[in-house]
């Protein structure tokens, strides 16, 4: 598989994607069953962990290039600061476990939470977890009211990889919101999302199609592929600055079978401001 970044598009292949997602959400889904998707979602996350358990771990290689916030502290810093990282949806471990794994800092606290009982079930199993420096639970990110082992005001870092993406549109702010209650004043939301006309949007069939750019795969997760303007106006009304905003576009050539893929994700940097 060979790849190459920021590939730029041309006008045929936008009104081409653009097509393509009319067409596989020109009908939507029935309410009640949408409704299904919505109310069982963590059982749905469950089940997707219990059948890929482990397996599903990857160490995220490029976790400290995109984002260096996240890398361990130098050695002449790293005994006298604290550092606090929180993870939303963290699910089997692949951000929190590289995180414990490459540093030594003695005053690092990490927190993770998934609604998946399975995952963070699977992430305590984990070998390279570390329950005196990191702390992991089953929380519902969509409820108005988070029930968090930590103060508002106390995270240095909140993390979001691949996860507002799973929340329903209009649940969406509220998460957003909350984020910020939880920062510190320059505090960072790192976060890294589907694209809008990402790969996977464009494959998907007709009849899986929840509301617009929001689909239910065929394991019954839910998927939402955004635009740079939806997520800087979600996070700017959250109360949180602009620190980077990209569309990471790729290009995946898989040459044993002909196939070029087109991915696209959004990497953004929020800061609470001080």
């Amino acid at each position: 598989m060979r790849e190459r970044d920021h590939v730029q598009w041309d006008e045929e292949q936008e009104l081409a994607a653009q097509a393509a997602v009319a067409k596989n959400s020109a009908s939507k889904m029935e309410a009640e069953q949408k409704d299904r998707f919505q109310t069982d979602a963590p059982k749905f996350w469950d089940s997707f962990y219990g059948i890929h358990d482990n397996r599903f771990f990857k160490d995220r290689h490029w976790l400290f290039t995109e984002f260096p916030e996240l890398a361990p502290l130098a050695a002449e810093t790293k005994e006298q600061q604290h550092r606090s990282i929180f993870e939303l949806g963290c699910g089997v471990g692949n951000t929190i476990l590289p995180l414990l794994n490459y540093s030594s800092e003695a005053k690092l606290k990490v927190f993770g939470c998934d609604f998946s009982a399975r995952a963070i079930e699977i992430l305590r199993g984990q070998p390279q977890f570390d329950e005196k420096r990191c702390n992991v639970f089953v929380m519902d990110a969509t409820l108005d009211q988070w029930q968090v082992p930590f103060e508002e005001n106390s995270q240095d870092i909140i993390v979001m990889i691949f996860v507002l993406s799973a929340i329903e549109p209009k649940k969406m702010q509220r998460v957003l919101d909350n984020c910020y209650r939880y920062l510190k004043p320059g505090g960072l939301l790192l976060f890294r999302d589907y694209g809008r006309y990402d790969l996977a949007q464009l494959r998907f069939k007709s009849g899986k199609c929840l509301e617009d750019n929001f689909y239910v795969r065929g394991d019954g997760t839910m998927v939402y592929f955004f635009t740079e303007e939806e997520l800087r106006g979600m996070m700017t009304q959250a109360g949180l600055t602009e620190e980077q905003l990209i569309v990471d576009r790729r290009l995946q050539v898989n040459r044993s079978r002909g196939l070029k893929m087109y991915r696209v994700w959004i990497q953004t940097k929020f800061k609470k401001p001080l």
